[in-house]
C-alpha cells in the first residue's frame, strides 16, 4: 500500500490512535509557531496555527480535544498576545464548537471543499476577535487584518498531511 496522493486518503485507511502526548505536542509546536518573532508583511499574513490545528482536531478527530484546554490555550494566546484577556479563548472555543458540529460535512469534501470550510471558520473566529477588541474601543485595524485566515486556508493541506502523517500505519516492506 503506497502513501496516498497530497492531500487524499484511502477510504479504507484506517489511523492509528493519536495519543494525548502527540495532540500536546502537536499544540505546543503551534502555540510556538505563533510566537514567532516576525516582522513587517509576512507578520501581517502568518496564519493562527494555533486555530487551524484546533480545526484539524475537531474536524478529523472529533473527541481528541475537549473545551477545556483549548481554552486555556486561548488565554495563553491573549497573555503572550497582549490583546483583551479572553478573546482568543472565545474565539478558539467558538471554532471547536463550529469544527465538531460540521466534522462529518467537512470530511466528505475534497481537500478544496475543506480548504472553503475551514476558510469561513477562521473568518468568524477572526471576526469575534475583532468584534470583542471593538467592543473594547478598540480602532479597525484594516483589511488586511483578514489576511491570516486566507493564509491558513491555504496551509490547510499541509497541516493535514505533516499532522497525520505519524498517525499512517508504518508498511513493511517484506509484506509487500
Amino acid at each position: 500500500m503506497a502513501i496516498p496522493a497530497f492531500g487524499k486518503a484511502y477510504a479504507d485507511e484506517i489511523l492509528l490512535p493519536a495519543g494525548a502526548a502527540y495532540v500536546g505536542l502537536s499544540f505546543f509546536v503551534a502555540f510556538m509557531l505563533n510566537m514567532l518573532p516576525l516582522t513587517g508583511w509576512v507578520l501581517m499574513i502568518r496564519p493562527d496555527f494555533v486555530a487551524v490545528l484546533l480545526l484539524y482536531w475537531a474536524i478529523q478527530h472529533p473527541r481528541k480535544v475537549g473545551f477545556t484546554p483549548i481554552f486555556f490555550i486561548g488565554l495563553a494566546m491573549d497573555v503572550t498576545d497582549g490583546s483583551l484577556f479572553g478573546q482568543h479563548a472565545l474565539a478558539y472555543c467558538v471554532l471547536m464548537a463550529a469544527g465538531v458540529a460540521w466534522h462529518r460535512r467537512v470530511s466528505l469534501f475534497g481537500i478544496q471543499g475543506q480548504m472553503l470550510h475551514v476558510l469561513g471558520m477562521l473568518l468568524v473566529a477572526q471576526l469575534i476577535v475583532l468584534a470583542v477588541a471593538k467592543v473594547a474601543g478598540n480602532a479597525f485595524p484594516g483589511w488586511w487584518y483578514f489576511l491570516p485566515s486566507l493564509s491558513g486556508c491555504l496551509i490547510w493541506p499541509v497541516v493535514c498531511q505533516i499532522v497525520t502523517s505519524p498517525l499512517r500505519p508504518r508498511v513493511n516492506s517484506e509484506e509487500l
